[in-house]
C-alpha cells in the first residue's frame, strides 16, 4: 500500500504521529500489512482476557476492499468463542461480526463500491460463491470444501484447519466485495452495527415462517436479539408476545412493540397460553427447557431458537410435539442477501436497535456486564475513541 493511499485514512492526525502510525500498521512486504486490534490469546493465563495486539492482514485482492472499521457490534457470540465454549475457537480470537466502516481501498474487479463510501459487514466475508447455497444466497450455508469464511474464527466448516481471520475489533479489515453491504441514509450509523447479526439472525427465521398481519408470535428473551425480533415482528404486522423472566423488563418490551408481556416463571400465566401461537423465536443464548415453550405452540405452530449453538438444558420431549404436529428447529444468521433486505426493511419501518457506546478499551468490562445481563440491549464500540 502506497504512503498515499494511506494518508485517506490518517488525514486528520499531524504530521509528525502519521510517520508512527504507519510504522505501527504497515508490513515492509508486497502481501502483507498489519494493524491493532483487542483480541484473546488463548495462553493458559489471562488467554481469555482481549488485550491489545498487532494482527497482520493480507494486503486486498482484485475483488478485495480495505475497510476502516467505525462501529463494531458486541455480539454475546463473541463471548462464547472468546471463552471457546463451542470447542472451535481458533486463537488469537479477535471477534466482532457487526462492523459499519468506510472503504479506503478496493481491487482492481471492485465496481459495485466506491472508495470512501460507508458499508457493512456482517458475519461471513467470503464463501465458495459456487454450490448450491450460495447461489440461492445462503452463504451461510456454504456446501463448499471449507463452508463460509467467517469475519472472524475462519472457515465454518473446516474444524481441521489452522485458518484463522480477524474481526471487527480491529482498526482495519478485508472482505470480498461479494459480502459488502449498503447502509441506508435513514440508518444512524452508530447504532445500525446490530442490525448486520441481531437484526439478520431474528429477521431470518421470522421470513423464513411467513409472519404476516395477523400471525401470532411470540418472541422469547428480550436482549440483544430478542429486542430486535420484537420490533421486527411487529413491522411485519404480527400481534407479539414478549416472555421473559424478568419483571424489569415488561416497560421495554411495552415500548418496543409487544402487545402482551408473558413472565416466564408464573406457571399459571404461562398455561393460560397453551395452544396460543402460530410462531415462537427463542433468543436465550446459553442452555435452557424447551419444554417449556413447546406447548405455548398452536396446532402445526413453529418453535425456532437462534443464538444458541449447544444442547438444551433437557432433552426435547417429542409427545409435546407430535400431537399438535408442531415443528422445532434452529436457524443461524442469514444469507448476505437476508442481510441486505434486513438493513433495508430496519430503515423502511424506523427499527433501530437500542445501544450503549463504548470504547475498546472497555471490552472486558462490556463481557461481564453481558454475562451479568447488565447491559440493556446491545453494546457498539466506537473505533474513534
Amino acid at each position: 500500500m502506497s504512503e498515499k493511499k494511506f494518508l485517506v485514512m490518517i488525514s486528520d492526525v499531524k504530521p509528525i504521529k502519521i510517520i508512527v502510525i504507519m510504522e505501527k500498521s504497515i508490513v515492509n512486504n508486497d502481501n502483507k500489512f498489519s494493524v491493532k486490534g483487542f483480541g484473546a490469546s488463548g495462553n493458559l493465563i489471562n488467554g481469555k482476557t482481549l488485550k491489545e495486539m498487532d494482527l497482520v492482514r493480507d494486503k486486498p485482492k482484485s475483488d478485495e476492499v480495505l475497510i476502516e472499521v467505525l462501529y463494531c457490534g458486541v455480539c454475546h457470540s463473541d463471548i462464547h468463542q472468546v471463552n471457546n465454549d463451542w470447542k472451535n475457537t481458533r486463537y488469537p480470537c479477535v471477534p466482532g461480526h457487526e462492523v459499519i466502516g468506510k472503504i479506503i481501498e478496493a481491487g482492481s474487479e471492485v465496481s459495485d463500491f466506491n472508495k470512501d463510501q460507508i458499508v457493512g459487514v456482517g458475519c461471513m466475508i467470503d464463501s465458495c460463491q459456487s454450490c448450491e447455497s450460495c447461489k440461492n444466497g445462503e452463504e451461510q450455508h456454504c456446501l463448499g470444501e471449507h463452508g463460509a469464511t467467517m469475519t472472524y474464527n475462519g472457515y465454518f466448516n473446516d474444524p481441521e484447519s489452522d485458518y484463522n481471520t480477524f474481526g471487527g475489533y480491529s482498526s482495519h479489515i478485508v472482505v470480498n466485495k461479494e459480502f459488502l453491504l449498503t447502509i441506508d441514509d435513514k440508518l444512524e450509523l452508530s447504532s445500525a452495527a446490530p442490525i448486520l447479526c441481531a437484526g439478520v439472525t431474528t429477521y431470518s427465521p421470522l421470513k423464513q415462517a411467513g409472519i404476516k398481519e395477523g400471525s401470532k408470535v411470540a418472541v422469547v428473551g428480550i436482549g440483544g436479539l430478542g429486542h430486535m425480533a420484537v420490533q421486527i415482528a411487529k413491522a411485519m404486522g404480527a400481534d407479539v408476545t414478549a416472555i421473559t423472566t424478568k419483571e424489569e423488563k415488561r416497560e421495554d418490551a411495552t415500548k418496543l412493540g409487544a402487545h402482551q408481556i408473558i413472565i416466564s416463571e408464573d406457571k399459571k400465566d404461562m398455561e393460560a397460553h397453551e395452544l396460543a401461537f402460530d410462531f415462537i423465536l427463542i433468543t436465550i443464548p446459553t442452555a435452557f427447557d424447551v419444554n417449556l415453550y413447546v406447548p405455548l405452540l398452536a396446532v402445526k405452530g413453529s418453535l425456532v431458537t437462534v443464538g444458541l449453538l449447544g444442547e438444551y438444558e433437557k432433552p426435547l420431549d417429542n409427545m409435546e410435539v407430535a400431537k399438535f404436529n408442531r415443528s422445532v428447529g434452529g436457524s443461524l444468521i442469514g444469507g448476505i442477501k437476508k442481510t441486505q433486505e434486513v438493513l433495508d426493511f430496519c430503515a423502511k419501518h424506523g427499527i433501530s436497535p437500542e445501544v450503549e457506546m463504548i470504547k475498546i478499551e472497555d471490552i472486558n468490562d462490556a463481557f461481564d456486564k453481558i454475562k451479568n445481563e447488565e447491559v440493556r440491549f446491545r453494546y457498539v464500540i466506537d473505533m474513534a475513541k
